[in-house]
C-alpha cells in the first residue's frame, strides 16, 4: 500500500544530503509525496494504516501517566525513552538519569521530578491500586513457568496502557496520536471485554455507557468518534461488525458481572437497538449486507463485492448469539427466540457460503484467507475441527520470516511488515480453544517484540522492530483475553445459554 511508503522520505532527504541536491527542493517533494500518502492512508486497515515508521514529533516507545484522575497519558519521546523504563506497577517513569517523569493528579501535562518528590510515591501507589482492584493474568498453570513473569509485565503494561487511553467519558482510544486518537467501537468492546475479564469494572462500564450514549437511534454507530463522543466525518460508512462486537461485550460483562450490569440502565437499550438492526438486516440466504470490516476498506474492493466478508459475519453471528444469550439472562425470551432464530439463520448461512471453501474472507472458492478466521472459532463462537483447520491455515498462509503475520493474503501495505492485533487474535483463539502450546508461542512473539518501555505496538518490521503507533488498544486488550483464557477458558456466546429455538 502507497502509505508504507511514508517511512521512505527521510531516506530521500539523507541521500539528497549525500548527492549534493538542494535539501530545499528535496524536503517540498517530500512533503508533497508524505501529504498524498498520508491522505490514502485513511482507507488503510483497523481504523490506522499509517507510516511503518514514525518521524520527529510522533514516533514513542509509550505514555506517561501518574495515576491520578483523569488518568492522562503523555507520549514519551524516543531521546527520553532511552535507558528508562516503567517503575513497577505504574505508568510512571524513571528516566535514564535517575529522575522520574509523571503526569500529577488531575492535570494532563508531564513534569520531570528528582525521584525523592512525594508525588512520585502518590502516583506508584495510585496505579499499584487500581491495579491490584482487578486481576493481572499471567497465564496461570497452562503458562511456562519461566514465562510467567514476562506475561504479567506485559499483561500489567497493557492494563495501564488501556486506562490511559480510556477518556473519563468511556471514549476508549485506539492509541494517542492523529488518525488513531479516535474511539473506534469495534476497538472499544474489545477494550471493555478486557477489563471485565481482569475485574476492572468501572472502567467496562464506562466504555459502554459511552457507546449507548453515542449510539444512533437506528442502533448503528460511526465508524469512530472523537473523545467528545461526536462522530468523525471523513466519509467513512457505518461498520457492521461494530454492532456485533458491542453486542458481544456487553453479553460478556453482564455474563461475568450481573450486579455490576444491573448498575447501567443503558445496557439493555442499547442492546435491543443495535440487535434489532442487525436481524432486519439479514438477507433471504442469511446475510448481511456487505460492510466495511476490521480492514477499514469499502465493500466494492473485495473479492465478492456482492456479498459481506467473514470479517462482517463473524462478528455479526458472535453478536446476536451473545444478544440472544443475554435476552434470556434477564428474562426477555421473546426476544431471546427472536435473535436466536436470527443467529441460526446467519450460521446456516456460514455453513453454506462460507464453510465449503475453507472459511476464506470471502466466499469464493479459492477465496483468500485472512484473521477473520478467527471470529468464528472460541471464544467468539463454539469449537468446530474444520474452523481449527482453518485458523491453522490462515496463519499459515499469512506469516512472514519475522515470525509474526499479515492481516492477510496479497496483503496491498508492507508485505514485510507483521501486525500485532492479528497476532493476539491467533493466540486468544488458541488459548480459548485449549491449544495452550500454540497459544504461549504466538504470546512468546509478542512480548519479544515490544517496545524498549514494554509496551506493544501496532506493528514489527522486517527487522524484528516494533513500528507504527505503541500503545495499541486493540492489541492490549486482545493479549489480556488470551491470557485470561489460558487461565481458565472465556465463555463462548451460544454454547450453553442459547435457548433452543426453532
Amino acid at each position: 500500500m502507497a502509505v508504507d511508503q511514508i517511512g521512505s522520505s527521510a531516506r530521500a532527504v539523507r541521500k539528497a544530503d549525500r548527492i549534493g541536491t538542494p535539501r530545499g527542493t528535496t524536503m517540498r517533494k517530500v512533503r508533497r509525496t508524505a501529504a498524498l500518502l498520508l491522505v490514502a492512508a485513511l482507507v488503510g486497515t483497523c481504523g490506522a494504516t499509517f507510516p511503518d515508521h514514525g518521524g520527529p514529533g510522533w514516533a514513542s516507545p509509550g505514555l506517561v501517566g501518574g495515576g491520578g484522575w483523569p488518568f492522562a497519558g503523555v507520549p514519551v519521546s524516543a531521546e527520553a525513552a532511552k535507558g528508562a523504563s516503567y517503575i513497577p506497577g505504574s505508568s510512571v517513569l524513571r528516566l535514564g538519569d535517575g529522575r522520574v517523569r509523571l503526569v500529577p493528579f488531575g492535570t494532563d501535562t508531564v513534569i520531570t521530578v528528582e525521584a525523592s518528590d512525594p508525588r512520585v510515591e502518590d502516583a506508584v501507589l495510585a496505579d499499584t491500586v487500581w491495579l491490584t482492584g482487578g486481576a493481572v493474568p499471567d497465564g496461570g498453570k497452562a503458562t511456562p513457568a519461566a514465562s510467567r513473569e514476562v506475561y504479567r509485565e506485559m499483561a500489567e503494561r497493557a492494563l495501564l496502557d488501556l486506562r490511559l487511553l480510556t477518556r473519563p467519558n468511556g471514549a476508549s482510544q485506539a492509541s494517542w496520536y492523529g488518525a488513531w486518537r479516535y474511539s473506534w467501537p469495534r476497538d472499544s468492546a474489545f477494550t471493555a471485554a478486557a477489563f471485565v475479564m481482569t475485574g476492572h469494572l468501572p472502567e467496562a462500564r464506562r466504555i459502554l455507557r459511552f457507546l449507548a450514549g453515542v449510539q444512533d437511534g437506528n442502533g448503528q454507530w460511526a465508524a469512530r468518534y472523537h473523545a467528545d463522543g461526536t462522530a468523525v466525518t471523513d466519509g467513512r460508512e457505518p461498520q457492521l461488525d461494530s454492532l456485533g462486537w458491542v453486542l458481544w461485550a456487553s453479553w460478556l460483562f453482564r455474563a461475568q458481572a450481573p450486579e455490576a450490569a444491573g448498575d447501567l440502565p443503558e445496557l439493555w437499550p442499547m442492546v435491543v437497538r443495535a440487535a434489532d438492526h442487525l436481524t432486519g438486516s439479514l438477507d433471504a440466504e442469511g446475510l448481511p449486507p456487505p460492510s466495511s470490516d476490521y480492514w477499514e476498506r469499502k465493500p466494492d474492493t473485495e473479492e465478492d463485492p456482492r456479498r459481506p466478508t467473514l470479517g462482517v459475519v463473524g462478528p455479526v453471528l458472535a453478536g446476536l448469539r451473545s444478544a440472544a444469550s443475554l435476552a434470556l439472562g434477564v428474562g426477555q425470551r421473546e426476544k431471546a427466540s427472536e435473535w436466536g432464530r436470527a443467529a441460526q439463520r446467519v450460521a446456516a448461512a456460514v455453513e453454506q457460503q462460507f464453510t465449503p471453501y475453507g472459511y476464506p474472507r470471502s466466499p469464493v472458492r479459492g477465496g483468500l484467507m485472512d484473521t477473520s478466521v478467527t471470529f468464528v472459532a472460541p471464544p467468539f463462537a463454539p469449537s468446530d475441527p474444520g474452523v481449527d483447520e482453518a485458523v491453522a491455515n490462515a496463519f499459515r498462509r499469512t506469516s512472514l520470516p519475522n515470525g509474526g503475520v499479515l492481516p492477510g493474503e496479497k496483503w496491498s501495505g508492507n508485505p514485510d511488515v507483521a501486525w500485532t492485533p492479528e497476532m493476539a487474535l491467533f493466540a486468544l483463539t488458541a488459548a480459548t480453544s485449549g491449544r495452550a502450546a500454540e497459544a504461549v508461542s504466538h504470546l512468546d512473539w509478542l512480548a519479544a517484540h515490544r517496545t524498549s518501555l514494554g509496551v506493544l505496538s501496532e506493528k514489527v518490521d522486517e527487522h524484528g522492530e516494533p513500528a507504527s503507533v505503541a500503545p495499541l488498544g486493540w492489541t492490549a486488550s486482545v493479549v489480556l483475553l488470551a491470557l485470561s483464557a489460558l487461565e481458565r477458558p472465556l465463555p463462548i456466546p451460544g454454547a450453553a445459554q442459547e435457548p433452543r429455538v426453532s
